[in-house]
């Protein structure tokens, strides 16, 4: 069945600042935030609040600021003006309240490392400049993040051996093994097939669901995720909306802030990006699956 996707229009979609029971501090905080490249500004005026255990997905065409977004939290990227804060501290290299899992890449034939040790990297401080005193205590943390993605049988061999979806589990494990309080992920589903990439999707989910860790999802592709995501947070040429999926991922706010048409349809639960060929040049990479015209949805996986 394909629905269209639309809502009644609204200038501004307010985050949703959900706080923690506890002590009422945000995972993550961004005030008035504004990052700039020279004369360019990717976005001014971001306000959000991510609550503990809260899922977010950031979507956006390629430039936008995205994988920008989770440089300013883990300290290597500094903000033009407003604040960042991560675990109620400002945002700072090493934090280790922060785990952070890369997209997937090509292992380098040659390189001499299992995946055990790729693991340890986060324990060594080789990643971000931390260290833990105790072999002993170093073992076991290792063991224990292996174990919380799946990976026993496959973590004493070469990187280079593995398929890609067992690399990314191990990266998982890594950006795990600190316990952290929120995760980063930074397209980490990205050249993984179907299987792997509902797998790696939900190590990440049942993480924060077990232990409360709030989660900012860069992604190209929100179908995978939409399930689990809690907010979305799409940026565009300087503008930004905050809201549910059912909220953001409409006909009239990508039209909004994309400044053309685009129709947004729901076929068998997913979501599916309609326009022209130039309505697709000017959404680049939408956050859902794309098509020129009215899909075939037959052709059209749920």
């Amino acid at each position: 069945m394909v629905t269209s996707e639309r809502a009644p229009r609204t200038e501004h979609i307010a985050p949703v600042r959900r706080r923690a029971d506890t002590d009422g501090a945000a995972a993550v905080r961004l005030d008035d935030a504004r990052l700039s490249f020279g004369d360019r500004t990717l976005w001014q005026g971001l306000d959000l609040d991510v609550a503990p255990g809260e899922f977010i997905a950031v979507l956006g065409p390629n430039g936008s600021g995205k994988t920008s977004l989770l440089k300013v939290l883990l300290g290597q990227l500094t903000l033009g003006s407003g604040r960042a804060f991560v675990a109620g501290s400002p945002a700072r290299a090493g934090n280790p309240d922060i785990g952070y899992v890369p997209q997937q890449k090509t292992i380098d034939a040659g390189v001499q490392l299992r995946g055990v040790d790729l693991v340890g990297l986060g324990v060594d401080g080789h990643r971000w400049g931390l260290g833990l005193r105790g072999r002993a205590e170093r073992n076991r943390k290792v063991a224990a993040a292996i174990a919380a993605v799946g990976a026993e049988e496959f973590a004493h061999a070469p990187l280079e051996s593995m398929s890609g979806g067992e690399q990314q589990r191990l990266r998982v494990a890594q950006a795990l093994v600190g316990d952290p309080k929120v995760l980063l992920c930074d397209e980490p589903l990205l050249s993984l097939d179907l299987a792997n990439q509902r797998l790696v999707a939900e190590l990440i989910d049942r993480r924060r669901r077990d232990h409360d860790t709030a989660v900012l999802f860069v992604t190209h592709e929100i179908n995978p995720i939409l399930p689990l995501v809690d907010r979305v947070l799409y940026l565009v040429d300087g503008k930004f909306r905050i809201g549910a999926p059912d909220e953001v991922m409409t006909s009239e706010v990508l039209s909004e802030l994309y400044q053309t048409e685009v129709d947004v349809l729901r076929v068998r639960g997913r979501l599916v990006v309609v326009g022209t060929g130039d309505t697709m040049d000017a959404l680049g990479a939408a956050g859902a699956q794309h098509c020129h015209a009215e899909p075939d949805t037959s052709g059209v996986r749920a």
